[in-house]
């Protein structure tokens, strides 16, 4: 049986919900594929989230997919490359390569979520935050440790509630049809792997 990890992020600032832990809640409320999905959520501490992640990833999963919201996007962004670097410019971990890619067909991904009639693409930059950490140090343990898995990171937009909470009208997605969008990814990541 294949085996996914799939990873989000506790509320953070001010933000009292994470979109992306939302869409794994919902997701383990109705998902019945041949897939064993397994979640985790993680801090949003650098230390202590790169510690979890590297405690899970022994698990030996076929998938590492790792989700977090991002605020102001519209659509969903499967990010592409994890960059060895902090906001502040300096190294997530020192002397490990400058940046990884995923190694998962990303564009065929996204072109199956977007068949489904949700909003996605490729996006080749993470950030410097967590969510490119954790990118970043999901790519360089499987790599250090000789492990099959292959990872990904999907950003999500913010959850309409979230916006309504803010009063604004920034763009948002329902936490439904992004828990379908990484259904969607899971099955078929699966397929691709078989």
């Amino acid at each position: 049986m294949i085996r996914v990890l799939l990873t989000a992020f506790e509320p953070y600032d001010r933000w009292p919900d994470n979109a992306s832990w939302l869409a794994l809640i919902d997701l383990t409320r109705w998902y019945d594929g041949a897939v064993e999905v397994v979640t985790r959520r993680y801090p949003v501490d650098l230390s202590q989230m790169s510690e979890k992640l590297r405690t899970d990833l022994q698990e030996d999963y076929d998938f590492a997919l790792h989700c977090g919201q991002s605020p102001g996007s519209s659509g969903l962004r499967l990010e592409a490359i994890g960059l060895n670097l902090r906001t502040d410019g300096s190294e997530i971990l020192s002397g490990a390569p400058a940046a990884y890619r995923s190694p998962l067909p990303l564009a065929s991904t996204a072109q199956h979520i977007r068949h489904a009639g949700i909003p996605a693409a490729v996006s080749h930059h993470a950030g410097t935050y967590l969510c490119n950490a954790a990118l970043f140090l999901s790519q360089h343990y499987i790599s250090s440790f000789g492990m099959r898995t292959a990872s990904a990171f999907l950003h999500v937009p913010l959850a309409p509630a979230q916006v309504a909470r803010e009063n604004s009208d920034a763009p948002s997605m329902s936490t439904p049809m992004v828990s379908a969008a990484l259904a969607i990814m899971i099955e078929n990541l699966s397929e691709h792997r078989r």
